[in-house]
């Protein structure tokens, strides 16, 4: 029997006979090759990308005031001007170095730019504003204009100031309007959540509790990244967000394998419901926790237009936000799941429970206890998504799942549990969860697939600077399984 072709190969009989076929928007990705990205790869790399020498203010416990700084773009376009401010304190004069994140031969990262010495100076803190918010309004220290050249990608600017060559990062994504194989969100609603610069400032507290889970606070992103707060000890996220933490090593692994790939911030599907469209795949990574209405909804859209969909994250699409042009800001305001489905933090009842629930896009969501971790454990070695990898029923990978699950599966036509098992504080110490890792089928032969897990990342790679995460359970690093899971998603995706 013969086989109807795909988009990709209708897409090369097109440009063959010179033909226009009418295809879905997201259709015609076959004509744009992972040729990007592998001629980007293949430049020469370095590892002067990390920080060599940080310091923290102990009185603020994640703020680096000798040298720091924020971007007036979290995500930006080729063409577009960047604005970078500083804050040196004390005065001192400083260099930005400009990297672009991705393979590089192992390197994970390439230089395309450096700064002249320019001479910095100690800015203002801001006002405390209405729910805590923290809007600097400090003046550019350097403009750039972002260059054509400059593929697609998370670009860090390595700040470094010259008394005692201290040094910070900012952080920011350029993204373009190509269609490409697939389409990578990375997680920076989440990032500035949980930044606590300068000292308790984060979405999390409301000046009484440190772990306020209501709609008392407000966060900006004009305000530099302290350091990670929570369950690492990672001196790269300091003007960096949580990209390193959990999002890195996916980036690192699509690059060295040769996927095709554009980035995007959150922000962007919040804006644009197209970006998904111009990717077979999109892919939700590490801890994708804050999403407004509008970005539920272009990807909802997205899936009934027939792109698949890959949440290798935990704790996704779980705090409903809305988000404030005027001062680049977040404030919670529900959450995407029913009343007492997280049984964790009590002023999740201040807040809005109401449809749509997070597990009716991801598959499975959020539950109680929150936290935890687990061994992946298969329930459908059958599956295509265990194609290659040996495995067979009740087969586990260590420490896989942790620290923020999903559980608590929709009932979706079609769905399927491909992985599940009870969660625990420690080895042996069960919790009373059980997360769920999920597929389900969309309605043009694409598919959503559910990790489950924060720390599905930590199997694939394990960059230059990596810090491996460990609370209630700890992953093992890179394993072939893991790999080849994520291989079978990835390149389904490019098929349907």
């Amino acid at each position: 029997m013969n086989q109807l072709p795909n988009r990709r190969q209708l897409l090369t009989l097109a440009a063959a006979s010179g033909a226009s076929l009418l295809l879905p928007p997201h259709a015609s990705h076959a004509a744009s090759s992972s040729a990007v990205l592998k001629a980007e790869n293949a430049r020469p790399g370095t590892q002067q990308w990390m920080l060599s020498k940080t310091r923290i203010d102990p009185d603020t416990k994640y703020r680096c005031p000798w040298i720091e700084g924020y971007v007036s773009h979290a995500s930006i376009m080729a063409g577009e001007t960047l604005q970078v401010m500083v804050s040196t304190d004390p005065v001192s004069e400083f260099t930005i170095e400009f990297y672009r994140l991705g393979y590089y031969g192992g390197d994970g990262g390439r230089l395309v730019h450096t700064t002249e010495t320019l001479q910095g100076s100690a800015q203002a803190m801001p006002k405390v504003g209405l729910r805590r918010l923290q809007n600097c309004q400090w003046p550019a220290s350097f403009e750039l204009r972002i260059p054509e050249d400059w593929v697609s990608g998370v670009y860090v600017g390595k700040l470094t100031e010259l008394n005692e060559g201290l040094q910070s990062y900012v952080i920011f994504i350029v993204r373009d309007t190509r269609e490409s194989e697939l389409v990578f969100q990375c997680s920076d609603h989440t990032w500035q959540a949980y930044n606590r610069w300068p000292s308790q400032f984060s979405l999390y507290d409301n000046g009484k509790n440190p772990w306020h889970w209501g709609n008392e606070s407000q966060v900006s992103f004009n305000r530099p990244y302290g350091k990670y707060s929570q369950i690492s000890d990672a001196p790269l996220s300091i003007g960096s967000g949580e990209f390193f933490l959990w999002e890195f090593p996916f980036v690192y692994w699509l690059e060295r394998e040769g996927y095709d790939v554009t980035y995007i911030s959150n922000t962007d599907l919040h804006r644009d419901a197209k970006q998904p469209l111009r990717g077979d795949g999109f892919l939700s990574v590490g801890h994708d926790e804050y999403w407004t209405i509008e970005m539920f909804r272009n990807l909802q859209a997205a899936i009934a237009e027939g792109v698949s969909v890959g949440f290798f994250s935990g704790n996704a699409v779980c705090g409903r936000i809305e988000w404030d042009d005027e001062t680049r800001s977040l404030r919670r305001v529900g959450v995407f799941g029913p009343p007492g489905g997280t049984r964790e933090f009590s002023s999740m009842s201040s807040l809005k429970h109401e449809r749509p629930y997070a597990n009716e896009l991801i598959g499975a969501h959020s539950t109680g206890p929150v936290t935890g971790g687990a061994d992946w454990i298969c329930s459908k070695p059958d599956h295509w998504l265990y194609a290659g990898t040996q495995m067979k029923l009740g087969d586990s990978i260590p420490g896989v799942i942790g620290w923020e699950w999903h559980g608590d599966p929709a009932d979706i036509p079609g769905l399927e549990i491909v992985a599940r098992g009870p969660t625990q504080t420690a080895p042996g110490e069960l919790n009373g969860g059980e997360y769920t890792a999920t597929v389900y089928p969309g309605p043009k032969n694409n598919f959503v697939f559910n990790a489950a897990t924060c720390w599905w990342a930590d199997g694939l790679s394990e960059p230059p600077g990596y810090v491996r995460p460990k609370v209630y359970t700890a992953p093992q690093g890179p394993d072939a399984r893991i790999q080849q899971i994520t291989r079978n998603v990835l390149n389904r995706m490019r098929q349907t």
